[in-house]
């Protein structure tokens, strides 16, 4: 039985030795980190695992069980065998992880500490070398002369602003104070404000510089529209741009006549260079109207004014005595002086779009300049002015070769632009023939009548055929 006895328990421990080493290796391949668990003995690693197998081998199998039975040495020679290869694996590479300081190429231009300052006597106080700044660079007022600049033009602006506000609006009532009971005797209605009910009757304020005032409410017109146009006080740049081109505050009035009032010319009077600058810009009076030559001498106007006319007796009847003694005494308040019947604004530019002339009315234009505050009584009279040159152009009436010339000149002027627009009219007249022609085509597919399709193509290829044949001019030949 101790024979058997002694087999069995050298298979058994065999096996827990062959288990162990298994168990052993299953773990490491697990374990990412397991080299990092070894022991550090004697300047090298070994693995703890291994090394307990191999006393647990030694010790077991170089014992005998007092049977007298032999040493295995196969055993310890692989166990030892193992050891010794967990030894090499368990081997770090040892760096200095500090070594890069010893490298000279790593810190070239250093001189490596060798500093030749002197030492620092923590006993002495350190010196403060406190250095002089310059003068320039010092806070005085004389160093913020650009802010102040600003700052004062922009109390300069500001204080312009309300002081030419102010005056522009005492100047616009002052005018309408002065003209207001003559205003009240020839119009039912003085200050529309365009609602329902008046309720401010006066003058409406447009901006700082512009004031209008309505009225309306006599006879042989629609109304009057006044537009007071003041200097802009309110703006500094405009009053330093009026130093080199002179502006003077303006009454302008346009009454719009009732149609069939007046007879059909167009006439204007003015200082020379407003009538220069209304000629070029006002479409009545530069298709209808021709400077007139030396107007002193041919309608005894002022020195300095200028007359276009369109026909000479409507002209002379406009200049009568009255209205040159008014002309010469307020020379310095009247601008201009505009009648036409044929009235459509400022000249625009022509488009192809534009198939009908602009419309047109009669109107009565005038524009006065107006005076200082202690003078405005002086331009009353002007205003009187208009309201007889209404009642004069209400009675007038020219001859006959006078109306034929009117007639005339209209038929010139309709003429001239049927010519221009002749090319648009077609066009247009082309379009309208393809729209009719595509309305047609669409109401016949929509019937689904056969016949009626194949009538209207059959008409079409004629209608095509005809067109683009070659047109051939007939000649009547007499037989001799």
């Amino acid at each position: 039985m101790r024979p058997v006895f002694a087999f069995l328990l050298l298979a058994l421990l065999c096996f827990a030795s062959t288990k162990s080493e298994s168990d052993s290796d299953f773990e490491e391949d697990n374990n990412d980190f397991a080299e990092f668990d070894d022991e550090f003995v004697g300047g090298s690693y070994y693995t703890e695992p291994a090394a307990k197998n191999a006393e647990a081998s030694a010790g077991g199998l170089g014992s005998n069980d007092g049977d007298g039975k032999e040493e295995r040495p196969e055993q310890p020679r692989k166990v030892a065998q193992s050891a010794d290869s967990d030894e090499e694996d368990g081997l770090v590479e040892d760096d200095d992880e500090f070594e890069h300081f010893q490298d000279e190429e790593e810190f070239e231009g250093y001189d490596g500490g060798d500093s030749k300052d002197p030492p620092i006597d923590q006993k002495t106080e350190p010196k403060l070398n406190i250095p002089n700044i310059p003068l320039h660079f010092r806070t005085h007022w004389d160093s913020y002369w650009m802010e102040m600049l600003m700052v004062a033009g922009l109390l300069a602006y500001f204080a312009n602003f309300f002081a030419g506000k102010a005056k522009n609006a005492k100047l616009a009532q002052l005018w309408f104070s002065t003209h207001r009971a003559l205003l009240d005797e020839n119009f039912a209605l003085v200050g529309d404000d365009g609602k329902a009910e008046n309720e401010n009757p006066g003058l409406i304020k447009e901006s700082e510089s512009l004031y209008t005032l309505w009225c309306s409410g006599r006879t042989c017109c629609e109304g009057m529209l006044v537009e007071l146009k003041m200097i802009k006080r309110q703006d500094l740049v405009s009053l330093v741009a009026g130093l080199m081109r002179p502006q003077l505050d303006q009454a302008h009035i346009k009454i719009e006549l009732t149609r069939g009032v007046m007879d059909a010319f167009v006439f204007a009077v003015g200082s020379k260079k407003t009538i220069t600058k209304v000629f070029k810009e006002y479409t009545d009076l530069s298709k209808f109207c021709s400077l007139v030559g030396k107007p002193e001498d041919r309608y005894n106007v002022p020195n300095g004014f200028g007359v276009l006319s369109e026909i000479p007796e409507a002209t002379s009847a406009i200049l009568e005595s009255r209205v040159i003694t008014a002309l010469n005494k307020y020379q310095s308040y009247i601008d201009y002086l505009h009648i036409s019947d044929q009235f459509s604004g400022p000249i625009q530019q022509e488009e192809s779009g534009t198939l009908k002339q602009p419309e047109t009315k009669a109107v009565l234009l005038a524009g006065f300049n107006l005076p200082k505050h202690a003078e405005m009584e002086t331009i009353k009279p002007l205003l009187l002015l208009i309201f007889y040159l209404m009642e004069r152009l209400k009675t007038y009436r020219m001859s006959k070769e006078g109306k034929a010339k009117s007639d005339k000149n209209r038929q010139r002027v309709e003429e001239e632009f049927l010519k221009s627009t002749h090319a648009a009219r077609a066009e247009a007249a082309a379009q309208r023939r393809e729209d009719k022609r595509k309305q047609e085509k669409e109401r016949i597919l929509a019937d689904e009548d056969p016949e009626k399709q194949r009538r209207w193509e059959l008409k079409e290829q004629k209608r095509q055929a005809k067109k683009n044949a070659p047109k051939m001019k007939r000649l009547a030949v007499k037989s001799l």
